[in-house]
């Protein structure tokens, strides 16, 4: 059975296509700069990949360019192959606990809910629409980052703020990166032979976030009522004190606005660093010995610590910690500072394992007599996708 698994941004769309259960990739590609200018795609198909230019004016274009391209690889012969499409959505609120057929009460309660994401959920669901109207007969599956999260309890999810902000405003910790975190506690739990298990997930990219997963459910994760709380980013500022941001706004005259695009946008390492968002960027300078850059890995790694320290606690130990996303899967360094920093629960690195892990690899990075193992799991959101839509065409 074909499925694309689709993830659609505001200016993108990505997608692979799986031949399932086999869970096979046929081909994969990424359409890019929709509604700019100089807009390109790239396919990647038996090992070769081709950059392809073309005017890409909006969603609705790309996926007509896409199915074109399916027929002319010899991916597909009709549309009819098409049995399943799921698609990325990044914000489901607290409506939704696992992946859904899209239907117009989706649709209509995805939109609902794009004050909660004004820059994901439209451009979702306009990658949504456009499917639906050039693949009609092919099944929508919807699947959502906050998603995984859900089983959060109310102790857990809510903040201590007015009830009203809450019940009138859905005011609450959602948590992101949900397809990952899902993903790689299925994965570790798979390897390590264990259905019922205390599982830390280190979701380590330019957007960053960690959860502690119980049996294969989120008991609670970094991330808040938006993606900008939890560990130092990117480029995001991570947990900061409110009170910064009135104090700044009367210091220099700036709008909430543009307060808020410089702790999303300008903050996190790239704010402290003054070099970069990009960790590989970071570490360059840190080999020189860059203060800034130093500094910001510094409190990167600060933060990380922090919070698997208190989701250690919280699960009363666990079964293995997980390192994940670009920069988990491909930082020895990164991982290297941070079991450092967790010696005092046991936990013992093997140096060697580690510097070899990382470009797809997946496996132990620590000594056999280390309190708890600590594994690089290469995440994989879009099998994840594809995953859950099979199992919905197949009920």
């Amino acid at each position: 059975m074909k499925i694309l698994a689709v993830n659609a941004g505001s200016s993108s769309l990505k997608f692979q296509m799986f031949e399932m259960p086999e869970e096979q990739v046929i081909i994969k590609g990424t359409f890019e700069r929709i509604g700019l200018n100089d807009s390109f795609y790239t396919i990647n198909i038996d090992g070769a990949k081709e950059k392809k230019e073309a005017l890409l004016a909006n969603h609705e274009e790309a996926v007509n360019i896409l199915i074109k391209e399916l027929v002319n690889y010899g991916v597909i012969k009709s549309l009819a192959e098409i049995k399943g499409i799921g698609h990325r959505i990044v914000h489901g609120g607290d409506k939704y606990s696992s992946s859904v057929v899209i239907d117009d009460e989706v649709i209509n309660t995805v939109t609902n809910l794009s004050s909660l994401a004004p820059l994901h959920n439209p451009a979702n669901i306009s990658g949504v629409k456009s499917f639906i109207k050039m693949v009609p007969d092919a099944i929508e599956v919807g699947c959502f980052d906050t998603a995984f999260h859900q089983t959060m309890d109310e102790e857990r999810f809510l903040y201590a703020v007015p009830n009203e902000w809450y019940e009138k405003y859905n005011v609450r910790k959602y948590g992101f990166h949900g397809l990952s975190h899902k993903y790689v506690s299925k994965r570790i739990s798979e390897i390590l032979d264990k259905k019922y298990c205390n599982i830390i997930v280190c979701h380590l990219g330019n957007g960053g976030s960690i959860s502690a997963v119980r049996d294969g459910h989120c008991i609670d994760t970094s991330m808040g009522f938006t993606p900008n709380a939890g560990i130092v980013m990117g480029s995001r500022s991570g947990d900061i004190d409110y009170s910064i941001i009135p104090y700044m706004m009367k210091k220099t005259g700036m709008t909430i606005d543009e307060i808020d695009k410089i702790l999303n946008k300008q903050s996190g390492m790239l704010g402290i660093s003054e070099v970069s968002s990009d960790f590989r960027d970071i570490e360059a300078k840190i080999s020189v010995k860059d203060k800034k850059a130093i500094m910001a890995h510094y409190l990167f790694v600060n933060s990380v610590v922090g919070y698997i320290a208190k989701y250690y606690v919280e699960l009363g130990g666990v079964d293995a910690i997980c390192f994940t996303a670009g920069v988990g899967e491909n930082s020895p360094h990164v991982r290297n500072m941070i079991i450092k920093r967790l010696a005092c629960l046991g936990l013992k690195l093997d140096y060697e394992a580690n510097d070899n892990m990382r470009f797809g690899k997946e496996g132990v990075i620590t000594k056999e007599d280390s309190s708890v193992p600590c594994y690089v799991i290469p995440t994989n959101e879009e099998l994840m996708i594809a995953r859950d839509t099979y199992e919905l065409i197949e009920k």
